[in-house]
């Protein structure tokens, strides 16, 4: 599993060069595209090296993979951009692989995840690592109740979106009120843009200027100490929840999310809904 660059050609590893150049088979995610990224470095490889494995045939083609690996071959994947599996095609395929007894190996490389969360600096004393969320639901009312669920959870938050809708997620990210949010956006490439600001600015700073509703985005919602009676707390997240999955679901999520007694949940989860009905 080969990650490859975001935007900028010299962030690609000495070992993925290496890697690209020798394997038996290069598999990716849009060979047109792979082709002119390996055509940048100066590698050529000719058309009984390509197999192309997609979000529409990836069960499919890892079985092909499965049966090159089985003939001896050496097998590299690349997606479009960044690193395979990560809101890209491939973590089928690395499943498929190690299922039928072969070894999976990373290359790690540019990741736009990692990459924003070292330079917006978020941080409070008591915060415990970040969630990553990727892309959150294009359905207005899905996205905005991953919004309320957002907001109940103070660690940092790792969110993806693509340029025709950063509008539709800053105005839904808009009810966080002054929680800090850091927007990148083009990382790497030559229009880069890195900004801080509280979420709800954010619909202001992308109208500024035309340019902001254009390129790929990646956004650190920073974390942010919840100061919130737990109660009230469990209680929004059950109701939630219990909006979309069963009631024995939405207890154990919450028990996951918050480390409450599955026990105390399930009966808070009860009154809750005799309330209701």
């Amino acid at each position: 599993m080969v990650a490859t660059p975001i935007g900028n050609l010299a962030d690609i590893s000495l070992r993925a060069l290496h890697v690209l150049s020798v394997c038996d088979t290069l598999a990716c995610e849009d060979t047109r595209h792979s082709q002119t990224l390996l055509r940048s470095y100066g590698i050529e490889r000719n058309a009984s090296h390509w197999l192309a494995v997609h979000q529409h045939n990836e069960t499919q083609a890892a079985q092909e993979i499965i049966q090159r690996l089985q003939a001896g071959q050496r097998v590299a994947y690349v997606s479009d951009a960044g690193t395979p599996a990560i809101s890209d095609p491939g973590a089928r395929l690395a499943w498929q692989v190690q299922a039928a007894g072969f070894r999976v190996m990373p290359l790690p490389g540019a990741s736009s995840v990692t990459a924003l969360l070292s330079a917006c600096g978020s941080f409070t004393a008591d915060a415990s690592g970040f969630v990553f969320v990727g892309f959150l639901s294009s359905k207005a009312t899905e996205r905005e109740r991953a919004v309320q669920l957002l907001a109940l959870d103070g660690r940092a938050h790792v969110l993806l979106e693509a340029p025709h809708r950063i509008e539709a997620l800053a105005t839904a990210l808009a009810a966080l009120g002054d929680r800090m949010v850091t927007v990148g956006r083009e990382l790497t490439k030559q229009f880069e843009e890195i900004a801080t600001l509280p979420t709800n600015t954010l619909i202001d700073w992308i109208h500024a200027n035309p340019q902001r509703t254009r390129g790929e985005f990646a956004l650190v919602i920073h974390a942010q100490a919840v100061v919130n009676d737990p109660i009230e707390v469990h209680d929004k997240m059950l109701k939630l929840l219990m909006q979309e999955v069963p009631l024995k679901t939405a207890v154990r999520l919450t028990a996951e999310l918050t480390g409450e007694s599955r026990n105390l949940l399930y009966d808070r989860a009860l009154a809750l809904k005799d309330a209701d009905t």
